[in-house]
């Protein structure tokens, strides 16, 4: 399990600071723009996905998508990365009972399928399945 964190446009900003504040590094970094994503120009320079290591600490982060507004509560995910189909369906449909989807499972550009959902408890989730 994986924090995911989303930022309200300064993600390089933020990891930056954690480099310093943890002795860590950035260990990927792409922008809308890098990844060719057709989003509106005050978006293009924004980061689409970034990862962080330092020691044992590892999480992942992003400036969100257009029109998500980052408030409290919000902003973090519990990400699950798996490598069986069936096991990721069934976690995912488990989790979103009573619960509401966010985005269904679905085929990537990234060659993954992934979903995010938010629980019955409001704690929410990623699932990403990559075939080995």
């Amino acid at each position: 399990m994986v924090p995911y964190l989303t930022f309200a446009g300064n993600c390089r900003e933020a990891f930056e600071f954690y480099k310093v504040c943890l002795n860590g590094e950035i260990t990927a970094i792409q922008t809308f723009a890098e990844a060719k994503m057709e989003v509106d120009d005050s978006f293009k320079n924004r980061i689409l996905h970034a990862e962080f290591r330092a020691e044992d600490v590892f999480f992942m982060a992003s400036d969100g998508n257009s029109g998500f507004v980052v408030n409290p509560g919000n902003n973090i995910s519990l990400t699950l990365d798996l490598t069986d189909g069936k096991e990721q369906e069934r976690i995912f449909k488990a989790l979103a009972e009573g619960g509401a989807v966010t985005m269904p499972l679905q085929k990537t550009f990234w060659g993954a399928t992934y979903g995010m959902l938010t629980d019955r408890y409001g704690i929410h989730w990623m699932l990403n399945c990559s075939k080995p």
